[in-house]
């Protein structure tokens, strides 16, 4: 078990420590902490009607974003995209305030935050990375109200099939930047992405989303026995 102060937004120094495979599903996994924005292109045949500004663009933005925290629970499918054009997938569960889980698709690795902690567990090689919630871009995400004040949001664009909205928050992750697609009809959020400071960018599309669910009491436990266990045996 490692536990950090911080979550780097990629995984670059730590890849030589594993299998392709490993280095893949860790890889994955650390790109869905950074995961809550979007930078990709919309198609060339949807240009942008309007781009909201001032204080009419910041309130039409903390509107979707108050709807957005309304969400109590949600769970759906992802795909994920990273720098390199490497793709995994699989589900994700929320539940406000603070907890996500993600279980990846043909891989060990899952993510889990339990409103405190986020662990990073490789299951086949039984390793733990543990981080503070408070430390990551997820804990505005997850928090019970996205606050887009304070210089956070950078910008509100409206086009025919989505809103997007670019927040920064140096505070919290750096000179990344976060940018997130809602549908403009409903304010369904559609695909998040993440640009680090050496602008790549890691993109999550979502479908089949559920809101209002129930989940087990164990969906977000994290075996903080075993981790102190691993802990004991180094």
């Amino acid at each position: 078990m490692t536990k950090r102060e911080s979550l780097p937004m990629t995984l670059s120094p730590f890849l030589t420590r594993f299998s392709a495979f490993a280095k893949a599903g860790r890889l994955a996994a650390m790109a869905a902490f950074g995961a809550m924005a979007l930078s990709i292109a919309l198609p060339a045949f949807a240009p942008a009607v309007a781009v909201a500004q001032g204080a009419s663009g910041a309130a039409e933005a903390q509107k979707i974003a108050d709807h957005f925290s309304s969400i109590r629970t949600m769970t759906g499918e992802f795909v994920q995209f990273g720098p390199k054009g490497e793709q995994t997938g699989g589900t994700f569960y929320i539940e406000r305030p603070g907890k996500i889980r993600f279980n990846y698709n043909n891989s060990p690795i899952r993510v889990i935050s339990d409103g405190n902690q986020v662990v990073i567990n490789n299951r086949k090689l039984d390793t733990w990375d543990l981080y503070a919630l408070s430390t990551t871009p997820l804990n505005m995400l997850l928090s019970d109200k996205i606050n887009l004040g304070g210089g956070r949001l950078k910008s509100v664009k409206q086009d025919p099939d989505m809103i997007t909205l670019v927040v920064g928050d140096k505070s919290m992750f750096g000179n990344s930047t976060i940018t997130m697609m809602f549908d403009p009809n409903n304010f369904e959020l559609k695909q998040w992405t993440i640009t680090d400071a050496q602008n790549l960018d890691t993109t999550v599309m979502v479908f089949n989303l559920r809101t209002g669910v129930r989940f087990t009491d164990d969906m977000f436990k994290i075996d903080y026995q075993r981790i102190a266990t691993k802990g004991k045996q180094r």
